[in-house]
């Protein structure tokens, strides 16, 4: 069973830790480019994901698109698994891992 949009709306509040100005910032770095599975042509997933998360954070919640409540989902669903791996022991500052979550809008370092 698929979650309501209300329960994809809680958690996207709750795991999209970054503004979209801080976001935007981010994903301009060489440190956002540098992680990721590449989409096919040379730019990440989660960097794709993150472009998207900023619109989205962007739009009002009553003009939302069903791609845009798609890729919310989809988004907490990455968050998720990806927080559930764990991080590294040592310098998870500077780790792909957090990397990578950042690329998807939430900074394990706001937890």
């Amino acid at each position: 069973m698929s979650k309501s949009r209300e329960e994809v709306w809680d958690e996207w509040r709750d795991l999209v830790n970054m503004a979209p100005k801080e976001l935007e910032d981010w994903l301009e770095s060489d440190e956002s480019k540098s992680v990721g599975v590449d989409s096919g042509d040379g730019e990440s997933k989660g960097h794709k994901s993150g472009e998207r998360i900023v619109e989205i954070k962007r739009t009002n919640k009553d003009d939302l698109t069903d791609d845009q409540w798609d890729h919310m989902a989809k988004v907490v669903g990455y968050i998720k698994r990806h927080k559930a791996q764990g991080g590294p022991d040592d310098d998870m500052e500077h780790s792909d891992w957090r990397y990578s979550l950042m690329n998807w809008g939430h900074d394990p370092k706001k937890d």
